[in-house]
C-alpha cells in the first residue's frame, strides 16, 4: 500500500438527490453534503425527464458548502469520481451542448423499435422464449424513442452519456464512463465490458452510430484532469485527476465489500437487488445480462425488484397516516415509528403473504403484486409486516436463482439501504434467507463505492482489494434465529407457488386493461 496521506471525493447522482462526500483514505466520512431536487418533470403522461442542469447546480452548490465548511478537505484531496443512477441518458452536441432533457429510467414511453427478424429467426426467438423480450427490450430504448420521434436532435447529437459520462465530460472535457456504469437500453456487451460487435443482438435492437458512443475506460482508471473551466464553475482544484467508477449499483456492491460468490449484496433501496460479485460471466436469467462489475475483470448478476423498498413510502402515503400525524407531533421520523408496526403481527402475518411486483419483475413485464391470506386478524400492522416479509421472500428467490445457475453457496449477505438502518428489518430478511447479515458502519455504500476506486486510481492502494480491505468496515452482524426457521422455510415454498398460479391471470389483466403497457 502506498502511505501517503490524502482523501477522495465522491459523487453520488441520485434519482431524488445528490451528495458529494469527502472520505479519508481508511473510508471514514470527512464532509458531506447532500442537495434534494424534484426526481423528474413529467411533460406528458408517463414522461420522466429532468433538466441536467439541475444536477449540475446540485454538484456545484454540494462542493461549495464543503469549501465553505472545510475548505483544507478540497485542497488536500486526490482524486473525484462519480457514481449515478444507471439507464439514463443525455445526448450531447460537439459544442458540450445537452440536446434535450435527460430520459431517466423512470419514463414509461415506448418505441417502436427498428429490429423487425425475419421469418425463420422470428420462430427461432420464439422457439426459445426470447422474441417477446426482444420486443419489450428494444420499446424501451431511449434513444430508439427519439431516433422516431425527433430525428432531428438525432442527428445534432455527438456523444451519448450516462449521467456519470455527463459529469466526467464537464469535469475532464473527454466524453467518457466505465463498463460498470453503461448500464441502459444501448449497444452494450457487458460480456465483453465494451460497446458491442455488429453480430451482437443488443447492437440490432439499439442501432447507434459508433461516432455517438463514448471512450470506455475501466472502474479505478484515470480519464482526465479537472479543466479550468471546471474549476471555475465549481470551486474544485484545477488539474485535480478524475477516476472512472461505476453506476449506483455497483458500487454499492463493492462499498459493500462484495467481491465473490461468498458474500451478497442486498441494496435496500428504491429498487431492491440482490448481486454477487463473480470473475466469470453469469447471466441471472436467461438473456438477461450480468453486467460488468465496479471490479475490473468481474461481473455483478443481479435480481431486481423494480419498486423494492419504495414500498415502505407507498405505505406510508397509502395507508400510515397515524404514522405520519406522531411523526409530525413527536419529531421523529415516520419509518422509526413503523418499525413498531412490525411487532404488532407475529412473524410470518399468521399467514399474509404479500407478493411484491408493484412494479413488473425481471420475469415478466406484466406481473402485478398480490396480498393473499387475509383474515379477521389482520390490520395495517400484517400489512405493514407482509410487505417487509413478501420482499425478502422475494430477494431469497432471487438469491437461490442466482446460486443455482452460478453452482455456488452464498455464506452472508451484505446490506445497505435507506431500509438497511432499521435493525427490525435487517433481522427478518435474516431469518427468512437463513444466512448471516451484515450492515456496514458507512451508509453511504455506493459513495464508498466510488472512493475505493478513487483511492486505488489515485495510488493511495495499489489496487481495489487493497483499497477495500482498508475502507470496508462492518457495523453490525444480525444473525438468523432458528427458532423461526420451520415457518418461514414452509411460508416461503407457498411463496414460490404464488407467481407460477397468477402469471396467467396477470396477463389477461394487462390484456383486459392495457396496463402495464
Amino acid at each position: 500500500m502506498n502511505i501517503s496521506e490524502g482523501n477522495v471525493i465522491a459523487v453520488d447522482c441520485g434519482t431524488q438527490s445528490l451528495r458529494v462526500i469527502v472520505f479519508s483514505k481508511d473510508g471514514n466520512i470527512l464532509a458531506k453534503e447532500q442537495v434534494t431536487y424534484k426526481p423528474y418533470e413529467s411533460p406528458k403522461p408517463g414522461w420522466a425527464e429532468q433538466n441536467t442542469e439541475v444536477w449540475w447546480t446540485a454538484f456545484c452548490t454540494a462542493v461549495g458548502r464543503i469549501k465553505q465548511n472545510s475548505p483544507e478537505l478540497l485542497k488536500t484531496a486526490r482524486g473525484i469520481g462519480v457514481t449515478a443512477q444507471r439507464d439514463t441518458v443525455i445526448l450531447i452536441d460537439r459544442e458540450g451542448n445537452v440536446l434535450r432533457p435527460a430520459i431517466t429510467w423512470l419514463d414509461t414511453r415506448r418505441a417502436k423499435g427498428s429490429y423487425h427478424p425475419g421469418f425463420f429467426m422470428k420462430a427461432v426467438y420464439k422457439l426459445i422464449g426470447m422474441y417477446e423480450k426482444i420486443l419489450h427490450s428494444q420499446s424501451g430504448g431511449q434513444c430508439n424513442w427519439i431516433q422516431e420521434n425527433e430525428p432531428e436532435i438525432w442527428q445534432k447529437t455527438w456523444k451519448v452519456l450516462m449521467v456519470s459520462g455527463y459529469f466526467n465530460y464537464r469535469l475532464t472535457g473527454i466524453p467518457a464512463d466505465s463498463p460498470a456504469s453503461i448500464v441502459a437500453h444501448l449497444p452494450f456487451s457487458h460480456k465483453k465490458r465494451n460497446w458491442a460487435g455488429k453480430n451482437d443482438i443488443t447492437y440490432k435492437i439499439f442501432p447507434m452510430e459508433d461516432e455517438k458512443k463514448c471512450t470506455v475506460i475501466e472502474s479505478g482508471e484515470f480519464i482526465g484532469h479537472l479543466t479550468r473551466q471546471a474549476a471555475v464553475e465549481t470551486g474544485l482544484p484545477e488539474g485535480l485527476p478524475v477516476i472512472a467508477c461505476g453506476s449506483d449499483k455497483s458500487c454499492e456492491t463493492l462499498g459493500m465489500g462484495c467481491i465473490n460468490t461468498d458474500t451478497a449484496s442486498l441494496s435496500f433501496g428504491t429498487t431492491a437487488t440482490v448481486e454477487v460479485c463473480t470473475d466469470r460471466y453469469l447471466e441471472p436469467l436467461s438473456f438477461l445480462p450480468a453486467y460488468s462489475a465496479a471490479c475490473p475483470g468481474c461481473w455483478v448478476p443481479e435480481i431486481e425488484i423494480f419498486r423494492g423498498y419504495w414500498m415502505i413510502s407507498w405505505f406510508k402515503n397509502e395507508l400510515g397516516y397515524e404514522e405520519r400525524t406522531k411523526a409530525t407531533a413527536t419529531g421523529i421520523i415516520p419509518e422509526k415509528i413503523m418499525d413498531r408496526l412490525l411487532d404488532a403481527s407475529p412473524p410470518g402475518c399468521y399467514g399474509l403473504m404479500l407478493q411484491p411486483y408493484w412494479g413488473a419483475s425481471l420475469k415478466d413485464h406484466y406481473a402485478k403484486g398480490a396480498i393473499i391470506g387475509f383474515g379477521d386478524v389482520h390490520g395495517r400492522h400484517a400489512i405493514y409486516r407482509a410487505i417487509i416479509e413478501g420482499l425478502a421472500y422475494s430477494l431469497r428467490e432471487g438469491l437461490e436463482q442466482l446460486e443455482k445457475r452460478g453452482r455456488f453457496r452464498v455464506k452472508r449477505i451484505a446490506v445497505s439501504g435507506g431500509a438497511s438502518k432499521s435493525n427490525r428489518i435487517c433481522q427478518i430478511t435474516a431469518n427468512i434467507l437463513n444466512r448471516p447479515l451484515v450492515r456496514g458502519s458507512v451508509t453511504e455504500a455506493s459513495a464508498l463505492g466510488a472512493a475505493i476506486l478513487i483511492a486505488k486510481g489515485t495510488g493511495i492502494y495499489d489496487s481495489v482489494l487493497e483499497s477495500i480491505k482498508g475502507m470496508v468496515r462492518y457495523e453490525r452482524t444480525f444473525f438468523p434465529n432458528n427458532e423461526y426457521r420451520t415457518l418461514y422455510d414452509g411460508l416461503y415454498r407457498i411463496y414460490t407457488k404464488i407467481y407460477p398460479m397468477l402469471k396467467d391471470i396477470y396477463k389477461e389483466i394487462r390484456e383486459v386493461t392495457g396496463y402495464p403497457s
